[in-house]
């Protein structure tokens, strides 16, 4: 008996495998199921329970405008409060039914005779279906840093993505690696519980205070009972992160007003000069992802706390040397590096027409149409793709013309019972020339190192443009930008739309 051929398959339940799948159903798509390979939902926002897990874009602006929450706790809603807010929408829109738990995805391949795709997963049980929304995210798998000796280490190994909440670092010496968004929330908790912390930085950030406070509650009465009220809180910050673009996306007047800012948001909290030049970026501002923070600069100079700049030699059996020949006994060490960015597509292979792979496709650097579809890969609909990165904006904005996008394609293809829709190369190739020309202009390409590049420079992560502009190519499906051919037919369908 031949499988189930599904309408839909979604990957992943975070913001944007939930938002997919609030959209279908709002489409009549109803044919679909989402992939989780966890037991719950939740995305990154389940993984990171950190101290402090916090986002750092305000939450009226890191929701989707569909579901509104006029309930947010804080300016900047804490993890744990986010995650709540996804369970919710699955609960609102009624999705648990839809989401096969434990279910953890291991390969994706087409079929060009009859238009599916085959979604293998570890327990060897393999998913077919029609289209496929991937919404696994640009950052699903955390990862250690490559460090001389870090198999040596006796001690206590936490990454920031998955926190042991058992450990007591109540008297403890501990290192936290990393001076990134995560660590800059992940220290000042940790000040407060260990006797003492030891922050290792390769590169210090451009640093922004935090103005995180609490919603008073008549505000989240009249966002309740006035929805409108919250559109418009909404729209306001939505114009005042576009209007950062022209300082933090391309470098101008306005990015120096920005370092300007940030020195002196430096200068008002760290007195000791040695500290401040220890703590000040030699890059451009906007070249790496901007940090907001309020308390990581007092934590840094609390009695308990202390910055080493020195580069780490190796790491030994019972803590880290670093390249001064100090040797700094530890008994834990928090990585709080970052994740395993797969600048190359998915991390487990996706083979399309003929055979090709993704991989070694995108090898030199992934490149897509308008970040979601890429040719030879029919009916693949990639959320958070190649160049859809956000430098000044919420990346949930970027996802909402993502899954309008997706929704239109997909519908296009069962509404004309298609056998499959694939993005014609030279529509490919135009765009990511396009885009590739206006990258050169901006700030992340101004010569710094950052998790945006691959390791020879490429940029395939970032959008260079406001998110307006990303906004209105994503509201265009045009079907003449793709090959169509028929379900029932070998003939290829062409229009001049």
């Amino acid at each position: 008996m031949a499988s189930r051929v599904y309408d839909t398959i979604i990957v992943g339940t975070g913001f944007t495998g939930i938002g997919a799948a609030i959209k279908l159903t709002q489409a009549g798509v109803d044919d679909f199921v989402i992939l989780e390979r966890e037991g719950r939902v939740g995305g990154t926002w389940r993984d990171n329970t950190y101290p402090g897990a916090a986002c750092d874009i305000p939450s009226l602006l890191y929701s989707f405008s569909f579901v509104a929450n006029p309930t947010w706790s804080r300016a900047y809603s804490p993890a744990e409060e986010i995650r709540r807010h996804i369970e919710a929408m699955v609960e609102e829109f009624d999705l648990t039914p839809r989401i096969q738990f434990g279910v953890e995805v291991n390969g994706l391949v087409f079929n060009e005779d009859d238009g599916t795709w085959a979604i293998k997963t570890k327990g060897r049980k393999t998913f077919r279906a029609r289209t496929v929304v991937l919404a696994s995210g640009p950052l699903p798998d955390h990862k250690l840093p490559d460090i001389r000796g870090i198999d040596t280490y006796e001690g206590t190994k936490i990454h920031s993505a998955r926190w042991d909440h058992d450990y007591d670092f109540t008297g403890k010496r501990v290192a936290v690696i990393g001076t990134g968004a995560s660590a800059v929330q992940i220290v000042p908790e940790l000040v407060k519980q260990a006797a003492f912390v030891k922050v290792f930085q390769r590169t210090p950030g451009w640093v922004m205070p935090r103005l995180d406070i609490a919603t008073p509650q008549r505000a989240q009465t009249l966002f309740a009972k006035v929805p409108a009220a919250q559109r418009i809180a909404r729209q306001a910050l939505y114009w005042g992160h576009e209007a950062s673009a022209t300082a933090l996306v391309w470098d101008s007047p306005l990015t120096g007003v920005v370092a300007r800012l940030s020195k002196a948001h430096l200068r008002r909290q760290v007195k000791d000069p040695w500290l401040r030049r220890q703590l000040t970026p030699d890059f451009t501002p906007g070249c790496k992802r901007m940090l907001i923070s309020s308390d990581y600069y007092p934590a840094l100079q609390r009695d308990n706390c202390k910055l080493i700049d020195w580069p780490i030699a190796t790491m030994s059996p019972v803590g880290i040397r670093t390249s001064d020949g100090i040797e700094h006994h530890l008994d834990a060490i928090v990585f709080a590096t970052g994740y395993d960015v797969h600048l190359s597509g998915p991390p487990y292979p996706v083979t399309g027409i003929g055979g090709r792979s993704m991989a070694d496709e995108w090898s030199g650097g992934a490149q897509a149409y308008k970040s979601i579809n890429a040719h030879g890969y029919p009916n693949l609909f990639i959320m958070t793709g190649p160049n859809s990165g956000p430098g000044h904006n919420s990346l949930l904005v970027y996802v909402e013309g993502q899954l309008d996008y997706a929704v239109a394609g997909i519908t296009t293809i069962l509404r004309n019972q298609l056998r499959y829709l694939d993005v014609r190369e030279d529509v490919q190739r135009r765009y990511n020339e396009r885009l590739q020309q206006r990258l050169t202009k901006t700030t992340w390409m101004s010569g710094c190192n950052s998790w945006y590049l691959t390791a020879d420079g490429f940029n395939a992560s970032m959008y260079p443009g406001f998110a307006t502009q990303y906004l209105r190519q994503m509201r265009d499906f045009r079907f003449g930008d793709y090959e169509a051919v028929a379900r029932d037919a070998r003939a290829t369908l062409t229009s001049s739309a």
